[in-house]
């Protein structure tokens, strides 16, 4: 869920970011992220480079409140 918090914190973060923050590899992030997208958790708005994560509102109020 390290990676729900660090998008709720940078909606912009990339990939690579998200790997260097959290200790990760990249393939680990990428794995995360597609069972957090079949789950509704979390979506891409926009293209790769210039678009933006939303996390589930519901989710997001969630990570807010700790």
């Amino acid at each position: 869920m390290e990676i729900i918090r660090e998008i709720i914190n940078d909606p912009q973060i990339s990939i690579v970011e998200l790997s260097q923050k959290i200790g990760l590899g990249t393939t680990a992030i990428e794995n995360n992220i597609a069972k957090f997208k079949e789950k509704g958790i979390l979506k891409r708005v926009g293209p790769a480079k210039g678009g933006h994560w939303e996390v589930d509102p519901e989710l997001a109020d969630t990570f807010n409140k700790t």
